[in-house]
């Protein structure tokens, strides 16, 4: 009996070679250097697998989920046994292709805001986020991201001095960058604590 419960212990944490690369997210550009997916080995309550990559941001369901994998998310599993979003479809802006709202918010990892998290959109479709930034993540940017940046200013009745004063990466005012599949234009966002 006590060699059973050993074996079914060390069952529990092997992981499948299916976990040796993880699955490209569109709207996503890179998880695990955002941090939204980390390594640890997991249960993924949707596919019931033994896996070592586990999914930390946001999820909009009835259910209390705490261990889902990147490959659940990206197949739409997840969201489907869940009836659940990554994104919350009420703070994205409009696109007209509804397979594009879809993808974004059913198959997408999202990533954590210090309020609601938003998802912008440029060429009719929705950007990539590249990260989390400051002024100094950005400021080689800002000729591009100024429509933006004049935005925040005005919302937030900031000079251009106390934009870049606040605006800092893991700071009160919290800065995000995404990127246009398309076009390759950068877009921002921000918000506070």
């Amino acid at each position: 009996m006590f060699f059973k419960k050993v074996k079914k212990e060390k069952e529990k944490y092997q992981v499948s070679e299916e976990n040796v690369e993880l699955p490209v997210f569109k709207y996503h550009f890179d998880p695990l250097n955002t941090g939204i997916i980390i390594k640890e080995n997991i249960r993924c309550e949707v596919c019931n697998s033994n896996k070592n990559y586990k999914y930390i941001g946001p999820f909009y369901c009835i259910d209390e989920v705490e261990d889902i994998c990147p490959w659940c998310i990206a197949s739409g599993e997840a969201a489907k046994k869940y009836d659940g979003e990554f994104v919350d479809i009420n703070s994205c802006e409009v696109v007209d292709n509804k397979e594009f709202l879809d993808e974004l918010i059913y198959q997408t990892p999202s990533y954590i805001g210090w309020q609601q998290e938003q998802w912008v959109s440029h060429c009719g479709d929705y950007c990539t986020f590249i990260n989390y930034v400051g002024w100094k993540e950005i400021k080689h940017l800002s000729d591009e991201l100024e429509e933006d940046l004049d935005l925040l200013r005005n919302k937030l009745g900031l000079s251009q001095k106390e934009l870049e004063e606040s605006l800092i990466n893991n700071g009160t005012l919290q800065g995000y960058l995404f990127k246009c599949l398309h076009c390759g234009k950068h877009r921002s966002i921000t918000d506070c604590d």
